[in-house]
């Protein structure tokens, strides 16, 4: 039987024939995790994931993306069964994932945060779930913050509304209402395992089979938006993108964005733009634009009341409103730049 092959758009070809790995699904798992200048957080995880039931075959694959913190050498002397993968530079998460997905052979691909921390018995219980249910194209877990929290790991696909929501703080003032609850989905009870629109992607369980059909990340997405863009996909394919409330990992959060937060942060508003220009009519963008205006511009007089009334807590709403005036000078260009893609 033929390999199968990867269908991943106009940006990532299609692999073949010998170019696949190894062919056809050999183990139940494959883990992929991407690095960059997080080298603690990946030993934790890397640990955690060498406690995974027995029951399971799995393989582990690293794509490190240039580190400069010793994390490729760490994992070549700590963990010799991990596959290393090593890029001359930073890639990226989508292309960079890729990576690791082109060479893995499980029958689900799992990608997974380098700061993230794995118990037990969570890979099982999601390999179970979705053995049991077949129209299920991806999986995530319950993200459980080192308080012991559930934190928000799903969305609702963007719209004029939702992100409208979410911009004037409609989500927060009105906790609980489907109709106020924007992408943030702040009325979802993620007590309960739920169908979603979008998985966010610190941990995803992938059926293979899903995978072949709907094809890679796109690599247009530097970091940030690609899983978006990936669960509107598998959508569109008919396959089903679950919140698994059964089964929690320990997500640190930030471990590569920590390096560079403002950066990061501005980053995050390219890729909703550029997401945006990818699956909405042009007509729409000058409003998606005004939205990310009124977002920032919430938040900088929010973080400012916060800074006037709290002083124990200036130094951070100071970084937040700086944050945001750095994203408002950045919004000043988006406006002519042409559009990344349609």
């Amino acid at each position: 039987m033929a390999c199968p092959v990867y269908k991943a758009g106009r940006t990532t070809p299609a692999l073949a024939g010998d170019e696949q790995a190894t062919g056809v699904a050999a183990i139940d798992l494959s883990i992929v995790i991407v690095t960059w200048n997080a080298r603690e957080y990946t030993r934790e995880c890397l640990e955690s994931l060498a406690q995974q039931s027995a029951v399971l075959t799995m393989e582990t694959i690293v794509v490190d993306n240039a580190s400069a913190d010793g994390t490729p050498e760490m994992i070549g002397e700590e963990f010799p069964h991990v596959r290393l993968l090593r890029n001359s530079s930073n890639l990226g998460f989508a292309k960079a994932n890729n990576i690791g997905i082109r060479s893995s052979r499980g029958k689900y691909v799992c990608l997974v945060n380098s700061d993230v921390n794995v118990p037990g018995e969570c890979l099982r219980k999601m390999h179970t779930y979705m053995e049991q249910n077949p129209k299920v194209g991806v999986l995530g877990p319950r993200m459980m913050d080192r308080r012991g929290l559930a934190l928000r790991s799903y969305m609702r696909f963007p719209s004029v509304w939702n992100c409208l929501c979410n911009s004037l703080a409609l989500d927060q003032l009105f906790k609980g209402s489907r109709l106020f609850g924007g992408t943030m989905m702040t009325d979802f009870d993620n007590r309960n395992t739920g169908e979603v629109d979008v998985l966010n992607g610190w941990f995803l369980m992938i059926r293979r089979d899903a995978l072949n059909e709907v094809g890679l990340l796109d690599e247009r997405f530097f970091m940030y938006g690609e899983d978006i863009d990936w669960s509107y996909r598998f959508y569109k394919a008919g396959w089903k993108r679950v919140y698994f409330a059964a089964a929690a990992a320990l997500h640190y959060g930030g471990a590569s964005s920590a390096n560079a937060p403002r950066q990061f942060y501005i980053e995050m508003r390219r890729a909703n733009l550029q997401l945006w220009r990818k699956h909405h009519a042009g007509i729409t963008t000058p409003a998606y634009l005004v939205i990310l205006w009124l977002h920032e511009v919430v938040r900088v007089l929010g973080h400012g009341a916060l800074y006037l009334l709290r002083r124990s807590e200036r130094p951070q709403e100071a970084f937040k409103i700086g944050r945001s005036l750095a994203c408002m000078s950045w919004l000043l260009g988006a406006r002519s730049t042409a559009a990344q893609v349609r």
